[in-house]
């Protein structure tokens, strides 16, 4: 407790959301409805800022890799990489996604599927709603949606590592320098608070998802009650588990449950794969690869401002501010990892390599789902319409081993919630702690009981929705930090490269130089 209790970054955070969620408990009607007329007002206003701040951002990652600062390592000379790159990859899977994939993965494409994206006069339940639904779900969990996490990884990683910076998202911006002056160093304060809650909203969001999962899925299988008690149990079981997890260290918990995970997932796709329509799926999934890099640029600016609707507001732009509120934990989490690695790397590794993973996932048990609607009348879009928390366990119910399927996909969720809160917790107790890559048992269970008590909030007092909007709100300050954080990696990045320039250009002109006194000497 000692490395906190003088900390204004962590009193200052853990009071704003400990009053959120007193008041969310106090008064939950009138907590869902200014939380309600805050979401409207953010998505009709800003709903455009976020689409080109997002696209901004995959430019940006795809210029810094492909261009001259590419081969720039994230550390010294020396340093190489501490894990494996398929152990990495699935740190980087394992904490990115967390609980969202499982529960969109059948979802949103069945959902686009009934009710396609408005302004594109497509009929609902048709193959071209069906394609429709594949493009837009690869493009919400796709470069994109990474793209917000790289930029954050990065810049950590740059000034942590290169220029040994602490591990904070205001060093990316602001430098302590040679002058300590009281408003550098509370805007540099503020920073990190509105970095702090962001990641609490934001990981709150992807547990509240996935508590309202796993009671859909009990529900569905054993008829246990969808209700505010039951998820409250759920809730603490979960914060017990992660909480031992994330106390356990980051080697020992988090790097064995990420490897869980990712075999997990991999047996679960496959399961799926081979006994679903193996040849539609691989079809479906072709198609909608290429749909998605011939539709890149149109989806990313897409909005509707001359046919009204809330489409885009509602989907795109809530999937950008989700993934932007929780982009200071998914971000520090990877600067952690991937010391040693160049920026080309970083860029396609994180950029690259878990979007793949998603969109088949997605192509997987959305194809599957969607084979069963077109061909076989199997009613999913119907049952989803109703409860989007059952979509995955309605889909299974079509395969055999229904029961080992769906208990499967239960602990995978549960797995997926823990890995995610664990590193949240660990990372929060970074950022409160001024950057200690260890940061103190107190701050991790201070953490991890926050998020699962604004969580509770906000599944009780207006779920879905709730969760939605806390992201939503949380990101809108975050974006214009993270616009800040790629100009102050480029500008360093450019001083580095003009001062190693010059550093070669005098060893040039010291060796001429001295070619030509020894000519000389010689004549």
């Amino acid at each position: 407790m000692n490395s906190n209790h003088r900390n204004p970054v962590f009193w200052v955070s853990a009071i704003v959301i400990t009053l959120i969620v007193i008041w969310g408990a106090a008064a939950p009607q009138g907590f869902a409805k200014i939380a309600g007329s805050v979401y409207n007002f953010t998505t009709n206003e800003f709903g455009w800022f976020y689409l080109l701040s997002v696209i901004f951002f995959v430019l940006f990652c795809l210029y810094l890799a492909i261009g001259k600062y590419g081969k720039v390592k994230l550390g010294k000379e020396g340093d190489k990489p501490e894990y494996s790159y398929f152990t990495w990859v699935g740190m980087l899977f394992s904490a990115g996604f967390g609980v969202g994939l499982v529960f969109w993965g059948v979802a949103e494409p069945m959902t686009h599927f009934a009710n396609p994206p408005f302004g594109l006069g497509v009929e609902g339940g048709t193959e071209e709603a069906a394609r429709t639904a594949m493009r837009y779900s690869f493009f919400h969990w796709g470069i994109h949606q990474w793209s917000v996490f790289t930029v954050v990884g990065l810049a950590m990683s740059y000034f942590q590592y290169k220029k040994e910076r602490r591990s904070l998202i205001s060093e990316t911006i602001l430098s302590e320098g040679k002058s300590k002056s009281k408003k550098k160093a509370g805007i540099k304060k503020t920073i990190n608070i509105l970095a702090v809650i962001a990641t609490v909203m934001g990981v709150a969001t992807s547990l509240g998802m996935g508590i309202l999962q796993i009671n859909g899925g009990l529900n569905y299988m054993y008829d246990i009650p969808q209700n505010a008690g039951i998820q409250l149990a759920i809730t603490g079981a979960l914060l017990v588990l992660y909480l031992w997890s994330s106390t356990s260290g980051l080697n020992k918990g988090i790097k064995i449950l990420s490897n869980l995970n990712l075999g997990l997932a991999l047996v679960l796709m496959l399961f799926v794969l081979f006994l679903g329509p193996t040849v539609f799926i691989l079809e479906s999934f072709t198609l909608a690869i290429g749909d998605y890099i011939q539709h890149f640029m149109e989806m990313s600016f897409y909005m509707t401002p001359y046919k009204g609707g809330t489409w885009v507001k509602d989907w795109t732009v809530f999937y950008w501010a989700w993934v932007i509120a929780w982009s200071p934990f998914i971000g520090a989490f990877v600067a952690r990892i991937s010391r040693g690695r160049t920026i080309r790397e970083m860029v396609f590794g994180v950029l690259i390599v878990p979007p793949l993973i998603a969109m088949v996932w997605i192509a997987i048990f959305g194809g599957a789902a969607l084979h069963l609607d077109l061909f076989e009348n199997a009613g999913i879009a119907a049952a989803v319409g109703n409860d989007v928390t059952s979509a995955l366990f309605v889909t299974l119910e079509n395969f055999p081993f229904t029961t080992i399927l769906s208990g499967l996909s239960i602990f995978l969720i549960c797995v997926f919630l823990v890995t995610s809160a664990d590193s949240a917790t660990f990372v929060l107790g970074m950022m409160t702690s001024d950057g200690k890559l260890n940061p103190s048992m107190f701050s991790k269970v201070v953490w991890g009981v926050l998020i699962a008590a604004i969580s509770a909030v906000l599944i009780i007092s207006s779920g879905l929705q709730g969760l939605q909007t806390a992201s939503l709100i949380a990101a809108l300050p975050f974006t214009i930090i993270l616009i800040l954080m790629c100009f102050s990696l480029f500008n360093s990045l450019r001083k580095d490269r003009k001062a190693a320039e010059q550093e070669t250009e005098k060893a040039i002109a010291a060796i001429i130089q001295k070619e030509a006194a020894a000519s000389k000497s010689e004549e």
